[in-house]
């Protein structure tokens, strides 16, 4: 029998030690990095930060990580030593009696208890510091703050920073808004005021600060700091629907210089591109950002090689326009994005219509400067002219469940639903479209979106 049983913990702690590299393999994603892996230096690294408030948060986890370390070494040496010396050495062994029960040792039980009560105080003491270091931006700091808004949308972010005011249309004043892409100088604490417009969501950027709900009809906030200049990537961390997953955002931090220079650029109405601007800006000198470092190698997005190997580069390379743009193409895309009803939910502030009506919705993301982004989709693909031609011709496939596909309210979007507010396919098993997009269309749209630095 106790070969038997010797035989049977043997496969057993083999098949254990297989589905554990097994399950770490998956872990690793298909893209197995082992430097990344094993330094846990990714893209969305909580462990290699680059604020004040996430390095907090990593040392009150550290200080939790050697205590429980501690605590897993002294009980596993126990039981260890408990398994060898009193393990059943024969048959006999087996068979034989217990040994009399007793209801333990009133000193032993008392060390555990006073043990267990300063391990827990080791780790009260920074986590408690630590609460009230991250719960809002530093007393000697408040007054240099950044104020940002963000709202969560199913499946994407809007940025909006009351402080900063643009020119409207209209001849007013209103708020700066951005969709997916926080822009934030270097060393200045950012107070992010959550909201949600639908269901909760969360709001997460690993390296520089943990996350916090958006929950409908509570005001929660959070503040960051970011140490150097960056391209960081954040995400939603609350499932929230069909599309949560691929619910990103970026927060691209500048140096003051670059900061004033693309705040300046995204206050002013949109790009009109002509023959004589195409000329103007390809001859012009290309703009340089002296305090661009890529600090996140890897990508978690589906991009280009490029933009892959340097996503800041990316960035960087979206806020100048195209010397090979096509003025009469950017143009039929200026009329399509009228005609195909696109204004009804995304802005273009200071453009029009033929009849004057200006491109002023408010139920999907601003596209005044949609050119400058790096992403597109809430993060989901690169902003170049495949990516954006593919997002405009099915949607549905890179983002399931999304409104410009499905429609916001009484609104008819990409798709026509049935009663049961699902896609009607036709005989065929194609889905039935309320806008019609030809290749030549997108072709136009495309590049009429990518004029809009």
């Amino acid at each position: 029998m106790s070969s038997h049983r010797f035989v049977n913990q043997r496969f057993s702690r083999i098949g254990a030690w297989l589905l554990a590299t097994s399950f770490l393999a998956l872990l690793a994603g298909c893209k197995f990095d082992p430097a990344q892996v094993f330094s846990l230096s990714g893209p969305q690294s909580t462990i290699h930060v680059d604020g004040p408030v996430a390095r907090a948060q990593d040392e009150v986890f550290m200080v939790t990580v050697w205590v429980t370390t501690f605590i897993f070494i002294v009980v596993g040496s126990v039981l260890a030593y408990a398994q060898i010396k009193f393990r059943a050495k024969s048959d006999a062994d087996e068979h034989a009696a217990p040994p009399e029960q007793s209801h333990g040792n009133p000193f032993i039980e008392m060390g555990l208890i006073v043990a267990s009560i300063v391990l827990l105080v080791i780790i009260a003491i920074p986590t408690l510091k630590n609460i009230w270091y991250t719960h809002d931006v530093p007393e000697a700091e408040r007054a240099n703050a950044m104020e940002v808004t963000a709202t969560g949308y199913q499946w994407w972010f809007n940025f909006e920073a009351p402080t900063e005011m643009m020119k409207t249309a209209d001849g007013g004043e209103a708020p700066l808004v951005t969709a997916n892409e926080l822009v934030v100088p270097v060393g200045t604490p950012v107070r992010v005021h959550l909201r949600t417009v639908d269901v909760i969501h969360s709001f997460w950027v690993p390296k520089l600060a943990g996350k916090v709900d958006m929950i409908p009809n509570r005001a929660n906030f959070l503040w960051f700091k970011a140490d150097k200049p960056g391209y960081y990537y954040g995400q939603c961390a609350e499932y929230c629907g069909d599309s949560h997953a691929i619910m990103k955002f970026r927060v691209i931090v500048l140096g003051a210089a670059d900061y004033i220079r693309w705040l300046d650029n995204q206050k002013a109405m949109a790009r009109t591109a002509s023959a004589a601007t195409a000329l103007r800006d390809a001859q012009r000198e290309r703009v340089q950002f002296a305090s661009f470092e890529d600090t996140a190698p890897g990508s978690t997005i589906a991009g280009s090689p490029e933009f892959d190997a340097s996503p800041f580069d990316a960035w960087k390379r979206q806020q100048v326009p195209s010397p090979a743009e096509d003025a009469a193409l950017i143009a039929r895309g200026r009329e399509l994005f009228a005609e195909k009803s696109c204004l009804n939910c995304h802005t273009v502030r200071g453009h029009t219509n033929s009849k004057g009506i200006p491109y002023g919705g408010v139920t999907a993301p601003d596209l005044t400067h949609i050119g400058s982004r790096s992403t597109i989709a809430a993060g989901v693909l690169e902003n170049n002219s495949r990516r954006l031609h593919q997002w405009l011709k099915d949607p549905e496939y890179f983002k399931p469940g999304n409104k410009m596909v499905h429609g916001v309210g009484r609104m008819a979007g990409y798709l026509k639903l049935g009663d049961d507010g699902r896609p009607v396919r036709d005989s065929s098993g194609k889905y039935v479209r309320n806008i019609e997009l030809n290749d030549e269309e997108i072709d136009a749209l495309v590049a009429y979106l990518h004029s809009l630095k």
